[in-house]
Order: C-alpha cells, then structure tokens, then sequence
C-alpha cells in the first residue's frame, strides 16, 4: 500500500526452474512496485515470498546470493568505469571477473568494449548490459529485470535476449516486466496485472489480443 492505496493485492505465483515469466500490464499497475519487493528494495505490508528453501523476506542474506536485479533505474556510480563498477559486485563473486570478459557472461554483453569507459560517459544501452553483467556477478538462480530494453537500440536489445536465452539454458529463473514481442517469445507465461491482481493469460498473446487482455 501506499498510504491508503492498495497497490497490489492477492498476488500469488511460482516458477519452475529454466522458465521465464513476463509481467505485463499498464504504466502504474504495480508492475514494478512488485518486482521492487522481489528484490528487497521496497518493504512488502504483507506476504511471503520463498526460493530454493529460504524465506527471502526474513533471510536478506539468502536474497542477496539468490535475487539477481535489474532495475529500471541505472544503478551504477556515474564516476566509475565499467571496470571499477564491476569490481565493486565481482568482489565476492566465485567467478574471475577477466574470464568472465574473455569468454564468459560479460563477453556475451559486450562490455568489454566499453571496459574502461565512465558511466557517466555511456549510451543507454551499455550502461543497461552493465548493470545486467553486475546483477549476474554471483551467479544467481533467480533474475528480476524491470523493462531491460526499453529505450535500447537493436543491437543492444539483440545482446539481452542473448543472455537471457542462456540463462534459462542454465534452468535460471527469469521474472520480466516488458511488452517487447520478442522478449516475450522467450518467455513461457505471461502474468497480466490489472487492478493490483496478476492473471494469467495465453503466453502467445501479441497485438491487440494482449493489448486487449492489458486493458
């Protein structure tokens, strides 16, 4: 709630391991305020949220190695270089941060393209494929991504779905708030919000069947 507003309510879902769930919904349904508490940036009122045995609501711990976010907003810190940003969230990552650049998940983004550039000097789309790299730093089984293209060019659009195809391969968790149709063809349900409540729909809705299905 926000106040006296009740922004979300009777929201309940599961995903399996290797599936990617779409959200989708109108411009301030509750998309993002839903992903927000997924992700322990926004305190729920209520309810109960668990992955792989643990209590992500009482265990911030647990969340931290298991949630992967990427929000809407750039995370990142303007006076870095996407090296020094890196750095900060592959500190206590189990993996190599330069073979990840070499051949790994940060190849894959191209971000070694931009390595020694200052955020505050980045495009739109490289500062997205950074901050998707540093949320996947640890590996994580579940990833939260709140709009991951919108604005981006096509080449840029191209790299996240690469990845995002990957990590289901690797039976990564996806949850996904877009309205992008080819992000949606990755995805294997689709969750509508309308008036706080998630429903789901035919996962190949597109147009103005899904228009309709939002509305």
């Amino acid at each position: 709630r926000y106040g006296k507003k009740e922004v979300l309510r009777d929201i309940s879902f599961s995903a399996k391991q290797g599936e990617c769930i779409a959200i989708a919904g109108a411009n301030g349904c509750g998309k993002s305020t839903l992903l927000s508490i997924l992700a322990g940036t926004l305190r729920p009122d209520a309810g109960e949220f668990h992955a792989f045995e643990h209590n992500m609501f009482k265990e911030p711990k647990e969340r931290e190695r298991i949630v992967g976010y990427v929000p809407q907003e750039n995370p990142l810190i303007p006076e870095l270089t996407a090296r020094d940003n890196l750095r900060l969230w592959y500190c206590d990552s189990p993996y190599d941060m330069e073979e990840e650049l070499e051949k790994g998940v940060l190849a894959m983004l191209g971000i070694g393209d931009f390595i020694n550039v200052k955020v505050s000097n980045m495009s739109g789309g490289m500062k997205k494929r950074l901050s998707i790299g540093c949320s996947v730093a640890n590996d994580p089984p579940v990833l939260i991504m709140d709009e991951p293209s919108a604005a981006l060019d096509l080449i840029c659009k191209s790299s996240i779905r690469q990845y995002m195809a990957e990590y289901k391969k690797r039976n990564g968790i996806i949850l996904i708030t877009t309205h992008d149709e080819q992000e949606l063809d990755l995805c294997d349900r689709i969750l509508i919000m309308r008036q706080g409540v998630l429903h789901e729909e035919d996962p190949s809705l597109r147009g103005d069947a899904l228009l309709k299905a939002i509305i």
